[in-house]
């Protein structure tokens, strides 16, 4: 099977270090893995692909120039007919697989010319995110081309139900599919560090929080140091590492430094995907510590990331999240910005090593059973090529 993907963001690297730049790439891989042919058409590449995407035949579309928002957004339509052209000259394809992205219908027009399947994911409610955080001119423009797109889509996949209850205002409920983020499995070994075997080694070892992130200002981060610093008031073995970059970086550092949490915090800044595994491992629990917001809609792949490691977890009670992490069993969920609560949840694991290797190796156990890029994979190609109506009814009468 021949597969387009399509990337016209020029917000996303598709071969960086984002959350999104990884979400792109695991894609591409596990449909690899899983037989297809794959050909990528991208706006914005970022560093050089991995090894083993190097020989992804690639299509550049022209760069959007970063600045004047009216000129983006002028240049970022314009590529459309680039990218019309560009599916046209390349070889016959079975479908397109597009990351749905503010600007861009050219990959959805294509494939309805061709009578191909038309896949467009969807990761957030982008008009009004553009909107909020970034700045939007050409609102109607923008609302004309998600009507566009989604109308000629044969197949929509919402990342969460979140999502798919937002497309419900532009969508028919029958062309929707609920597809959450997963994980490369191989990248995690999912062996946590040795247990401390008495209760002097647990008050004498240190007790490592992690949290992994663009540093966005959703994430909660002021919730998370409020937190830990009521945690290192109690355990003084407490210790903070934040991996990733972003646009919180200074206001963090700032409120570590009042709260003179600078000695027992450590920033790595923005590090390549194949580190993260070996960052995980100096954890002893993983937070995404999310406040609360009415519209949370993120599949969040540092939570899966995060299980598939076999750490334990604490999450807000919010969205996608209450379905992810079952409350003592795969993690321990806290009210969104509930800063004491935060802080409890961590001592707790702190003093029961137990209870952290027990939700560690729940949570792993089932991010394998039911999150993996592979099982992702899976389900994006049945939906381009169903099995024969035998084969469902045969399937259905085994289960």
């Amino acid at each position: 099977m021949r597969i387009a993907y399509v990337c016209a963001d020029p917000g996303i690297p598709v071969f960086g270090q984002k959350g999104c730049s990884i979400h792109v790439q695991e894609v591409i891989r596990a449909l690899r893995h899983q037989g297809a042919t794959v050909e990528l058409f991208a706006v914005r590449w970022g560093d050089d692909p991995p090894a083993d995407l190097a020989d992804v035949p690639c299509h550049a579309m022209p760069s959007v120039p970063k600045g004047d928002l009216a000129l983006r957004e002028t240049a970022a339509l314009a590529n459309n007919d680039h990218l019309r052209t560009a599916l046209e000259r390349a070889e016959p394809f079975d479908a397109v697989y597009e990351r749905y992205s503010l600007w861009s219908y050219g990959a959805m027009d294509f494939a309805q010319a061709q009578g191909i399947a038309a896949l467009l994911e969807v990761n957030a409610p982008l008009i009004e995110e553009q909107a909020q955080h970034r700045g939007l001119i050409q609102h109607e423009a923008a609302r004309r081309v998600a009507e566009r797109v989604f109308r000629r889509a044969t197949t929509i996949i919402a990342v969460s139900d979140e999502v798919k209850q937002y497309l419900t205002g532009w969508v028919e409920g029958e062309r929707m599919r609920v597809v959450p983020n997963g994980v490369n499995h191989r990248r995690f070994a999912g062996s946590p560090s040795s247990m401390p075997t008495s209760v002097t080694e647990l008050r004498s070892s240190t007790f490592t929080v992690g949290f992994v992130g663009s540093l966005k200002p959703w994430h909660g981060l002021s919730h998370l140091v409020n937190a830990f610093d009521q945690l290192h008031q109690r355990v003084p073995e407490a210790r903070l590492l934040i991996v990733g970059d972003g646009p919180e970086r200074d206001t963090l550092e700032v409120q570590l430094v009042e709260r003179q949490l600078q000695s027992v915090t450590r920033c790595t800044g923005a590090v390549p995907p194949d580190r993260i595994p070996d960052l995980l491992a100096e954890m002893d629990v993983a937070v995404a510590p999310y406040p609360a917001s009415p519209d949370f809609y993120f599949s969040p792949l540092k939570v899966v990331e995060y299980m598939a490691a076999g750490l334990p977890v604490v999450v807000s009670d919010i969205g996608q999240l209450r379905h992810l992490v079952k409350n003592n069993v795969t993690g321990l969920r806290c009210p969104p910005g509930d800063e004491n609560a935060l802080a409890l949840a961590l001592e707790r694991l702190w003093r029961s090593p137990d209870l952290r290797y027990a939700l560690g190796r729940s949570a792993r156990q089932h991010i394998l059973a039911h999150h993996t890029w592979d099982g992702v994979a899976e389900q994006i190609l049945a939906i381009v090529n169903p099995p024969p109506v035998g084969c469902i009814h045969a399937a259905m009468h085994r289960s």
